[in-house]
């Protein structure tokens, strides 16, 4: 215990809880192996490398073994790679998650020794290498759709002596080969469950993954594979923020002209979409838009059917709305907030997501009622 890295090792460990099992992996599995000799750190002015040159080892070391996610790759753009100063403001394409949250996923996935694993994301291969421990690198598929990043984990993985099946290619598409899997773990964030992930694990097997809409509504499933090749589980309570895998991200957005189209007005205060819950609400109801604020004015955009709404103050209690398009988006919104104020507010924990070769929908637990039901977006 005399190494400075494997004393932080310890210490992390300690910080982030979790069960025996995987806080002993955490002390063994060496994390500055996985970040690569360059971060990137968010800044004011946009995402700004530090290098691992230019710090000492205690520097360094203590940066890597921090309970923080680091940003490791900004718009294909890997941190060692970037030129110096802030990269401007773009939306970053890997990382090294938190540790604790990587446990954290671990765990609710129930994922334990005898168990073979899909893992979609293989990023900078730390979660990868923390599976390899415990269960044995040959119980691990894992899959990255990047091919600079995916050559990065292999070497890294390959130095800590861990050699799982590791896949370059689309995860959204899994791995048949190495199918039927025990558990499916995802460490990018989806908007709905891809099909292939429910063909390639067995019956009574686990999937795990974030979920990230175009709204920006943020949740944590956990389904469990049926004998007829369906899928349910419902949202867990703690939710987590990840990456949207590349396909599934949001399309880029035109600028709009706002107080334009019919015009109406509403008691639902917009300043509710500030919350994580009614936003996830409200992307339920809307699933092809993201919104915005422009200081106190609230935008729904949808760039599919070009429909639009803006929600603004008007006199007290009330708020001007404009929409136009063939979508309104604020009044399928509104239905769904008022639904769920109604009801009493309740998390995401509460819904159920079910899923099958048909369709995918999210349900409030024994509601019975059609205005608090919503299907996915195909």
């Amino acid at each position: 215990m005399n190494d400075l890295a494997a004393k932080l090792r310890a210490d992390l460990a300690a910080t982030i809880g979790g069960s025996a099992g995987w806080r002993r992996t955490v002390e063994a599995v060496p994390r500055e192996l996985f970040v690569g000799d360059a971060l990137y750190r968010d800044d004011a002015e946009g995402w700004t490398p530090i290098c691992r040159s230019e710090m000492t080892r205690t520097e360094w070391l203590t940066l890597v073994y921090a309970d923080t996610t680091w940003v490791t790759q900004v718009a294909g753009v890997m941190a060692e790679d970037a030129a110096p100063g802030p990269v401007p403001i773009k939306r970053p394409t890997s990382s090294s998650t938190l540790p604790s949250l990587v446990v954290r996923m671990l765990e609710a996935s129930e994922i334990s020794e005898g168990d073979k694993v899909l893992e979609v994301g293989t990023g900078t291969g730390y979660s990868t290498a923390l599976m390899c421990h415990r269960l044995g690198a040959s119980a691990i598929t894992s899959l990255e759709c990047d091919a600079v990043v995916a050559d990065r984990a292999k070497t890294a993985l390959t130095i800590a002596g861990y050699l799982p099946t590791l896949i370059e290619g689309d995860g959204l598409n899994g791995h048949p080969r190495n199918a039927p899997y025990d558990r499916l773990i995802a460490t990018c964030a989806v908007r709905t469950i891809p099909r292939a992930w429910v063909e390639q694990v067995r019956p009574g097997g686990t999937i795990t993954t974030p979920m990230l809409g175009w709204t920006g509504g943020a949740a944590f499933a956990h389904l469990q594979v049926a004998e007829d090749g369906t899928a349910a589980g419902r949202f867990l309570t703690h939710n987590v923020y990840f990456m949207p895998a590349r396909p599934h991200a949001a399309p880029p957005l035109d600028t709009v002209e706002l107080g334009v189209g019919d015009v109406s007005y509403t008691r639902v205060d917009p300043s509710l979409l500030n919350d994580d819950e009614a936003l996830f609400v409200a992307q339920l109801a809307v699933p092809q838009a993201q919104h915005a604020w422009a200081g106190n004015v609230l935008t729904l955009d949808d760039p599919g059917s070009g429909s639009h709404a803006d929600v603004r103050p008007a006199d007290t209690g009330r708020w001007l709305v404009h929409q136009h398009g063939p979508v309104r988006l604020w009044d399928d919104a509104e239905q769904a907030l008022t639904a769920w104020l109604d009801t009493g507010k309740p998390h995401q924990s509460a819904f159920m997501l079910t899923v099958t070769p048909e369709r995918q929908w999210v349900s409030l637990d024994a509601s019975g009622r059609d205005n608090l039901q919503w299907d996915l977006p195909t």
